[in-house]
């Protein structure tokens, strides 16, 4: 699980070195970093704390519990959380191959199917994984979704929207992006939580196969009509199952929409393998991959750092860095 670290910014605590930036948001800003002592390549979400509101600070609250939360091959792992005086630091998993979106734009006419099921076999059992554990997304869009290629996986990221539900109870809090979006929640309704993240995996699965997005008109006027409506065209060369499970998913209706065991069961995800990870995503430091050379060089280091005694360090084995 991840913990909370008190520090000092420029250095993060000590501990990390920053670079270039990755990405921004409207509070954070997304960096690169190299952990000082081993090297490892880190995303930093960088989140300035004096420019964060009552609604910004609770889901700020809300992406660092339902993150520690959730521990899945298909979820970028939060590995810890460093807290100063006018930041927090978010120390998140680095994907090697960018987002589906930018991947996604680079095929016009969209992914061939077997490509598509994979990826989108994944990205279902991440969502399946948190329903059960009662977390609901809530921002399921391609930007969200990165590709950890020497894995051979895509990740889910980004659990800013994200918040806890008990089933049967309805949320009310308006959120996400207008293209991938619920019917539901651009009324401003109260609805039923795991709906909406089916509804933007209907969108994410018309991404994939199509290269566009089913509901993207020229203005937010045009586009809120075509959701309202659920008016969407496929393109001939899809086929007729893949349209089926697309056509069960955009239900204007989240009654009618898909479970996601009739997701998962559908006949044209059959025959993927919807767990291919080989291996979980291991720690930044586990004194179990390391040679007696390289623990007792990092112990000398931190040492050296002044991060603690040799004799702590040697006691908890690294083990604050998870």
């Amino acid at each position: 699980m991840a913990g909370i670290k008190r520090g000092y910014d420029g250095k993060i605590a000590g501990l990390y070195d920053l670079d270039k930036t990755l990405g921004r948001g409207h509070f954070a800003v997304v960096k690169l970093a190299r952990h000082v002592f081993t090297g490892e390549k880190v995303a930093v979400k960088v989140i300035d704390k004096t420019k964060l509101d009552t609604v910004a600070t609770g889901h700020l609250f809300q992406e660092v519990r339902c993150m520690k939360l959730v521990q899945h091959p298909n979820i970028v792992r939060l590995y810890e959380v460093i807290d100063t005086q006018t930041k927090l630091y978010l120390i998140l998993e680095l994907g090697d191959g960018g987002d589906m979106f930018d991947y996604i734009m680079k095929h016009e006419t969209g992914l061939n199917e077997d490509l598509a099921k994979k990826y989108f076999a994944q990205i279902v059992h991440a969502i399946s994984y948190c329903h059960r554990l009662h977390v609901v997304h809530r921002d399921l869009k391609p930007e969200n979704v990165v590709f950890f290629e020497k894995q051979g996986l895509v990740k889910l990221t980004d659990f800013g929207f994200s918040n806890k539900f008990q089933p049967g109870k309805k949320l009310t809090t308006s959120c996400g992006s207008l293209a991938y979006s619920a019917p539901e929640i651009l009324l401003g309704d109260e609805y039923d939580a795991p709906a909406v993240d089916i509804w933007s995996l209907g969108v994410i699965l018309f991404m994939l196969v199509c290269g566009q997005p089913p509901f993207q008109e020229a203005n937010d006027s045009e586009t809120l009509t075509m959701i309202m409506d659920c008016k969407y065209t496929v393109p001939t060369h899809v086929s007729n199952a893949c349209k089926d499970l697309i056509n069960r998913m955009l239900q204007r209706d989240p009654k009618h929409r898909a479970s996601l065991e009739e997701i998962e069961s559908h006949a044209w995800l059959q025959g993927v393998d919807p767990s291919p990870a080989t291996k979980f995503s291991t720690p930044l430091v586990s004194h179990k991959n390391l040679s007696e050379e390289e623990h007792n060089s990092i112990i000398q280091r931190m040492v050296l750092g002044d991060i603690a005694d040799r004799e702590v360090l040697e006691l908890f084995s690294f083990s604050f860095f998870f």
